[in-house]
């Protein structure tokens, strides 16, 4: 008779993950949350979750709710997609408590507080919060882990998949938001996710001009035009071969250049608009997709360039029809890689002369001006742009070569 099987039913519906969480909570119930300074000068520290000071526990109730999800699904112990969405619920209510506690509301003693108490963060003293944030991330962390597991199952949603990148983004958020507002972290060193949320949305008109500028202008241009030549140049060096001796390590030695080295002489041949800096991402997107694209195609087979030979194919029969396609995995890495570096470069090429707009200027000026906010604001925009360019690619790259043995299940 096994181990396993001597276990009592019992400890069979045991999760360590929900456990964890479920005895910090208890805990933190008991452990203080924060202190409160009162018109007479008495500093007062909040015992617990239930002191009436902060308006009677009624803000526990979404734990109470998440509690109760949790028994449901030890108790029925349901199959991975239904655990995984009983389990992300009560991940998502047990947020609620922290970000409440952080936050430091209005509460029903409110006649008897010094309202500045209430402006303060709460701490590193308020150990039942970060307790609780603790057993929280093990809830977190149990449920992602279903969620990847019923994303993983035969027959299952794409959007189930793109579900569990996109809660983890979320956790990261709600821990940044909670750690920067309890400990009070200065705006200047860190904003938090709020207070760079609200001025996006209150400069969507710079952070568009911004956008257009640097995004759409310079890095597309430079990209197409650094990629595109890449690629043609690649074509002529396999065909004449003694090119590659004498290109490919001119290319190494140009790829090596430092981006702030560069930047300044194209803003003196280029000017300061877009065009010195389309002129920037082009240096660095030449020879990524020079290189690959020599070294796609020159993975294909002897025994597939014999096939052709004796199809009597010449060069250019052979190469659109086995060499190019066999490429294509290298030339979207290529693709890939650039994808990010033109947007790098675009972005430290307008901190050597750019006209008043851009990602580059925004930064650099704002930075100045101690507005953080900003800042990350726009590093926001260029990491959303970069993303979703990234993500435009890898979907092409899935769509064209769907049949390379690194997409096989």
């Amino acid at each position: 008779m096994s181990a396993t099987s001597r276990r009592p039913k019992w400890a069979a519906r045991i999760d360590l993950c929900c456990l964890i969480y479920v005895s910090c909570t208890l805990v933190a119930l008991l452990l203080p949350i924060g202190s409160m300074t009162f018109y007479d000068g008495q500093e007062r520290e909040l015992t617990g979750w239930f002191d009436p000071v902060n308006g009677g526990g009624e803000w526990t109730l979404p734990a109470f709710a998440a509690f109760l999800l949790i028994l449901a699904y030890l108790w029925r112990q349901p199959k991975v997609f239904a655990a995984s969405v009983m389990l992300t619920l009560a991940a998502l209510l047990g947020t609620l408590p922290a970000l409440i506690a952080v936050a430091r509301p209005i509460t029903a003693l409110i006649e008897l507080v010094d309202l500045e108490s209430l402006s303060a963060p709460i701490g590193p003293a308020a150990l039942g919060v970060w307790l609780y944030v603790v057993g929280l991330g093990f809830l977190v962390w149990r449920a992602l882990s279903l969620l990847s597991e019923a994303a993983s199952q035969r027959g299952a949603s794409r959007a189930l998949g793109l579900l569990v990148p996109a809660l983890f983004g979320a956790w990261l958020l709600y821990l940044w938001q909670v750690l920067v507002t309890g400990f009070g972290v200065p705006s200047v060193l860190l904003p938090s996710p709020v207070q760079i949320a609200t001025v996006f949305m209150a400069s969507t008109g710079t952070l568009w001009a911004d956008f257009y500028q640097t995004f759409l202008k310079s890095v597309l241009s430079g990209y197409a035009l650094g990629c595109g030549s890449g690629f043609l140049v690649a074509l002529l060096v396999d065909r004449v071969p003694f090119l590659q001796r004498g290109l490919l390590p001119l290319g190494n030695f140009v790829s090596a250049l430092p981006i702030v080295g560069v930047a300044p002489i194209m803003v003196m041949w280029f000017g300061f608009d877009w065009q010195s800096k389309a002129a920037v991402v082009v240096i660095m997107t030449f020879f990524p997709m020079l290189v690959n694209t020599i070294a796609g195609l020159h993975a294909t087979q002897a025994m597939e360039r014999d096939l052709m030979r004796s199809y009597a194919a010449n060069y250019w029969q052979t190469l659109l029809s086995v060499r190019l396609p066999n490429a294509l995995p290298f030339i979207f890495n290529a693709l890939k890689i650039n994808s990010t570096l033109a947007l790098i470069g675009a972005i430290v090429a307008e901190f050597f002369g750019t006209p008043t707009v851009g990602m580059g200027f925004r930064i650099s000026t704002e930075i100045g001006r101690m507005n953080v906010e900003m800042v990350w604001a726009t590093i926001a925009v260029a990491a959303v742009a970069g993303s979703l360019f990234y993500g435009l690619l890898a979907l092409g790259e899935r769509a064209t070569t769907f049949w390379h043995p690194s997409y096989r299940q």
